[in-house]
């Protein structure tokens, strides 16, 4: 049996489909890998940010709270004051046929949502190249494994030799074509599934931020969630 068996080997002995199979694996595990951490630095990010937005309402005035909640760049919690802010001051500016057509409170949700989403989408942008990697990176794999060991006995074949020694060594060959696919698929699912959790806890810290911001924009306090029960 060659020593020179494995991956080295696959592509030295394979055809263009194979190296083409291995190149796109090695794409997809390049793609996968600078998403997750990527990702994964953003979601620290928002989370340092999320603990800052608890400052903002012990500051004296906005502009002490803006400060509180860190840089305008890409920062969800200040985007959201600043879109709520804005709105109340577009909506006291309005026509008075505006104000009758919306009130302020459906103006100012209106306008929080709107920031909610779009930080949204923006937290959830690259997810997709993760779930794609995830579901097709294991029927690539298969793919290479079939067409390898097709090739093999096609050569095989064409010897005219059928023993072990000559059946198992193209045969295994091939079969690191799914051991590939399976080594980019996982890591790809389980990055998807860990961004997932995060997004989910920095979305609902912004939810809540949003919900306080509607209501002090409204009474000028924000909504207490721990008063006591009144009877």
């Amino acid at each position: 049996m060659d020593s020179q068996l494995g991956l080295v080997n696959v592509w030295s002995q394979g055809d263009w489909v194979t190296r083409s199979v291995v190149l796109l694996l090695l794409g997809m595990s390049l793609a996968s890998w600078i998403v997750i951490l990527i990702k994964a630095l953003d979601i620290l990010r928002y989370r340092k940010l999320a603990r800052n937005s608890e400052a903002f309402w012990h500051s004296k005035n906005m502009a002490e709270g803006l400060g509180q909640l860190g840089e305008a760049q890409g920062n969800p919690f200040r985007s959201l004051v600043e879109e709520g802010r804005e709105a109340t001051r577009h909506h006291d500016n309005a026509r008075a046929e505006l104000r009758d057509t919306l009130d302020i409170s459906d103006w100012i949700t209106r306008a929080l949502r709107n920031s909610i989403d779009e930080s949204i989408a923006r937290m959830q942008s690259g997810l997709a190249i993760l779930a794609s990697v995830g579901s097709t990176a294991p029927f690539v794999g298969l793919f290479g494994t079939v067409w390898g060991i097709y090739h093999a006995l096609m050569g095989i074949g064409a010897a005219g030799q059928a023993t072990i020694d000559k059946v198992a060594g193209p045969i295994g060959e091939a079969l690191i074509m799914t051991a590939l696919g399976l080594a980019v698929a996982i890591p790809a699912v389980l990055g998807y599934n860990a961004l997932v959790r995060g997004n989910k806890f920095v979305v609902a810290r912004l939810n809540r931020f949003g919900h306080d911001l509607h209501a002090y924009f409204l009474t000028g306090a924000r909504v207490q969630a721990d008063r006591p029960a009144t009877r």
